[in-house]
């Protein structure tokens, strides 16, 4: 193996087993060269330096990013690879036809500087940095800067859940107004069924089977999110003034593949084939809905009343419901659940969860449910006396010789074995024999 110079560039040229590497090692540095050449020549026999890899990392930066998209195409949804190809215009501008394999460590930050600069989030800067990432993956060139491009810290937002009063007034808001009835039906499915937003859009005639009552979700963001969620009286309800709603736009005869949100409905030619593109418009005019003190007119917040004959002054108000995002009525749906103790398996069923830990993620059981389950803790009555003299203590003995008549907790019965009352009465059995 042996370092050289290129126009002071050090490059390096050794063979591993037979098959020879001869490539730039970026630096002008002669210890850094030494580095990168150990590294390299580790991932050499490791099998990980690749031809393909080494003609793939001598493109402009452009034209690997075109042939990274292309290829990106085959395994997200259309709808992120639009995604991904919005956030790859700044990275095109900024990197243009620099070699993928001159984008060192210090060019990546310089380009973090870069976007912080202009006031970019760190969200979408980790999203931007990430399509540079895999482009370096690609080009067999990522390890070589990983361990000095640290990720930036994201806000951990995970949502809300809704209060009693918040989400009565979710409702009624949003049935107040005619535009925003698509906005009002796809916030109850939500509520009712833990369903997201891409999901809700997804929905055809043929996912709703109207015998059993249940709905269907053939494609979710997740292979979790595919399942069958029965239909309560509320989401019942909603699914029949969505049938209604698309019998008057369509005529009876509807299609199978027809989705229950049409595209472009409310204009002149909706198209039933196409999903809706989304109802955001409508969701951010009714979150940030007031309602004028003086004659109760519902507005959008101005500084005084639309209303003529009124025109107080309502720059001061803001609606509680303000920065409410539709994803949050999943998280909603969610807590409701879990404090209505059903069961953690039951709960991932329900919302397309695979594991304990995302659940954790999106339940917010609220305050008042944590004080009631510890409330609970000193609700339980003791006519005992312990060994001090003191009654309703934490003795082992009052503890373990209960009263027979007291029913034991039945999560205790659950975990043990056995149904209720059979447990209940060999529990009873066992202490009269002490």
């Amino acid at each position: 193996m042996s370092l050289y110079k290129r126009k002071n560039t050090w490059w390096t040229d050794f063979s591993v087993n037979g098959q020879r590497f001869r490539q730039s090692l970026d630096t002008t540095d002669w210890r850094e060269a030494q580095s990168n050449e150990k590294e390299l020549i580790a991932q050499a026999q490791a099998g990980k330096l690749s031809g393909a890899g080494r003609s793939f990392a001598r493109l402009a930066f452009t034209e690997g990013l075109e042939r990274y998209l292309a290829d990106r195409c085959a395994h997200v949804a259309p709808r992120s690879h639009r995604s991904e190809s919005d956030h790859a215009k700044p990275l095109r501008e900024y990197f243009s036809a620099t070699p993928v394999a001159r984008i060192s460590a210090e060019a990546i930050l310089a380009y973090i500087r870069y976007r912080k600069e202009k006031g970019i989030s760190n969200v979408t800067i980790n999203m931007e940095v990430g399509i540079v990432r895999r482009i370096l993956k690609r080009a067999k060139r990522w390890s070589m800067v990983a361990d000095d491009v640290p990720r930036l810290p994201e806000r951990r937002d995970i949502g809300r859940a809704l209060s009693f009063e918040e989400k009565t007034r979710l409702l009624r808001v949003a049935g107040a107004k005619p535009e925003w009835e698509t906005a009002r039906l796809a916030a109850i499915l939500a509520l009712n069924t833990t369903m997201r937003g891409c999901e809700l859009k997804g929905l055809c005639w043929r996912d709703i089977d109207f015998i059993e009552r249940t709905l269907t979700i053939r494609r979710s963001k997740t292979a979790a999110g595919e399942r069958v969620i029965p239909l309560n009286a509320d989401a019942w309800n909603t699914i029949l003034q969505l049938r209604e709603r698309a019998r008057k736009l369509f005529g009876d005869n509807l299609e199978a593949d027809w989705h229950l949100f049409p595209h472009a409905e409310g204009y002149s030619k909706p198209d039933p084939t196409r999903p809706m593109s989304g109802w955001r418009s409508a969701w951010r005019s009714l979150t940030r809905a007031v309602q004028c003190p003086a004659c109760g007119l519902l507005e959008q917040p101005a500084e005084e009343c639309a209303n003529d004959e009124c025109k107080a002054d309502i720059r001061s108000l803001k609606s509680p419901l303000h920065g409410l995002r539709f994803h949050d009525l999943r998280h909603h749906a969610i807590t409701e659940l879990a404090e209505s103790q059903a069961s953690e398996r039951t709960i991932m069923a329900i919302s397309g969860h695979i594991s304990a830990k995302m659940l954790d993620h999106y339940s917010h059981v609220r305050m008042q449910a944590k004080r009631q389950a510890l409330d609970a803790l000193s609700a339980k009555p003791s006519s005992a006396v312990n060994r001090g003299g003191l009654k309703g203590g934490y003795d082992t003995n009052d503890d373990t010789n209960s009263h027979p008549e007291e029913t034991p907790f039945p999560q205790v019965l659950e975990r043990n074995g056995g149904d209720d009352e059979t447990r209940t009465r060999d529990l009873c059995r066992d202490r009269a024999a002490f």
